[in-house]
């Protein structure tokens, strides 16, 4: 969807970062619960990956881009808070790369 939406000819920014933070919150939950980690409801991504106790260290180095994007679970659904295109590149491009991590540990291409 996101990347689709990147391509149009009018992209609406705060639609792709949101779909970006779902994805990889998506992601992150999977793989919690794949490991029978109990989780909060919750759109902190960071916070999602230190319950992991250290199985998602090749997201550490993404930590900043996860806490960034972890403002678009909420903010870019209400009025005030747009998102441009250099926010939505970012956030495609973090979410992508958790998804990869995600993706490897479950031995998925």
């Amino acid at each position: 969807m996101s990347q689709r939406q990147r391509q149009a000819a009018d992209p609406i920014w705060d639609g792709i970062c949101f779909h970006a933070q779902q994805c990889a919150e998506k992601y992150i939950k999977a793989f919690l619960e794949e490991q029978t980690i109990a989780f909060q409801k919750t759109h902190d991504l960071v916070g999602l990956v230190d319950l992991s106790s250290g199985l998602l260290a090749a997201l550490n180095p993404l930590r900043f881009r996860l806490a960034q994007l972890s403002t678009f679970g909420i903010t870019t659904r209400y009025p005030g808070v747009q998102a441009d295109q250099l926010a939505a590149d970012e956030a495609l491009k973090t979410a992508e790369e958790t998804r990869a991590v995600i993706r490897t540990k479950f031995g998925l291409p």
